[in-house]
C-alpha cells in the first residue's frame, strides 16, 4: 500500500499566506503589504487603546456593537490586519473569524516606534480603500490624534487633525463622543 503524496499548494499565494498566519501557534501576526509582522504591543501601547475603548464604551453598547482587536481581512491584497481597536456590530462579530474594514464603524490604530509609518501611511490608505468609515490614528511618537473619514479609492476625503494630545477629538455620528486625548500619551 503506497501513500498518496499530500499537496500543500493553495489556489493562490494570498490564500496560502492568510491561511498560514491564522495557524501560527502562540503569537498573533498581521500582514502589511505582504510582510508578516508580529503583534506584540507594549503595556503603554495597550493603555492608549484602552483609554479610547473606555471612552467610547457607552456608545458602543448603545449601538449594539463590540469593540476589540479582531482580524480584518482585505481580500484581493496581501494584507490581514489586527487593529488595536475596531468597533463592529455584535451580530457580525458573533462567530466571525475575520471581518472586512467596511463592516466596521470605527478602526483605531495606535503607533509604536516599530510601526508608526505603517499606521500613518499603509494602513490609512488601505482602510480607506476597503471602506472603513472612520479611522482614528493615535500617533504616540508625534503625540497627536488624527481622525480620517469619508473613505474613497484615493484615500480619506475628510481629515481632522493632527490634534495634539490634550485636545478633545470629536467622533461623529453614530458615536457622538468627544474623546479626551490627554490620557493617550
Amino acid at each position: 500500500m503506497s501513500a498518496q503524496p499530500h499537496s500543500y499548494a493553495a489556489a493562490d499565494p494570498e490564500t496560502a499566506l492568510k491561511y498560514a498566519i491564522q495557524h501560527i501557534r502562540g503569537d498573533r501576526v498581521q500582514i502589511v503589504e505582504g510582510v508578516i509582522e508580529p503583534v506584540s504591543p507594549s503595556w503603554d501601547h495597550e493603555a492608549a487603546a484602552d483609554a479610547v475603548r473606555e471612552q467610547i464604551g457607552p456608545a458602543v453598547r448603545r449601538l449594539g456593537c463590540v469593540a476589540g482587536s479582531g482580524n480584518l481581512d482585505l481580500p484581493g491584497s496581501s494584507n490581514w490586519y489586527v487593529p488595536d481597536l475596531a468597533v463592529v456590530p455584535r451580530d457580525l462579530a458573533k462567530g466571525a473569524g475575520a471581518l472586512l474594514p467596511d463592516q466596521t464603524l470605527l478602526v483605531v490604530e495606535v503607533t509604536s516606534e516599530s510601526n508608526a509609518d505603517t499606521g500613518r501611511t499603509a494602513k490609512r490608505r488601505r482602510y480607506a480603500e476597503y471602506g472603513a468609515p472612520l479611522y482614528l490614528l493615535v500617533d504616540r511618537q508625534e503625540r497627536a490624534c488624527t481622525l480620517f473619514a469619508e473613505p474613497g479609492e484615493l484615500g480619506y476625503t475628510r481629515v481632522e487633525g493632527p490634534h495634539p494630545f490634550g485636545t478633545p477629538v470629536r467622533l461623529p455620528e453614530p458615536f457622538a463622543v468627544e474623546l479626551d486625548t490627554s490620557a493617550l500619551g
